[in-house]
């Protein structure tokens, strides 16, 4: 536990900060996770346009050090080769 004042407002603070980088997490891996079923599904206007939105999200995620930058990057790329290429194999 927590002695000084100081101790006291980071713990405060850490408990706020894990609850709002849980919640922006969360909305990120249901937005990647409306992609992959779209694209599973065969509905590729569906999938880019969930991914427009996937991308802001990891993004966002990335620039506030939620993920790392990389991170954020390599999954964008695999979403979008994963459309690609489905989007390929349909045509």
């Amino acid at each position: 536990m927590p002695n000084s004042e100081g101790a006291k407002k980071r713990l405060r603070q850490s408990f706020v900060r894990r609850d709002r980088n849980k919640a922006v997490k969360t909305a990120m891996r249901t937005q990647i996770r409306k992609v992959r079923e779209a694209v599973q599904a065969g509905d590729i206007s569906a999938a880019e346009a969930e991914f427009r939105i996937a991308a802001k999200r990891l993004d966002r995620a990335g620039s506030k050090n939620i993920i790392h930058r990389n991170t954020a990057a390599r999954t964008k790329s695999r979403l979008q080769h994963l459309i690609k290429t489905s989007k390929l194999q349909s045509a």
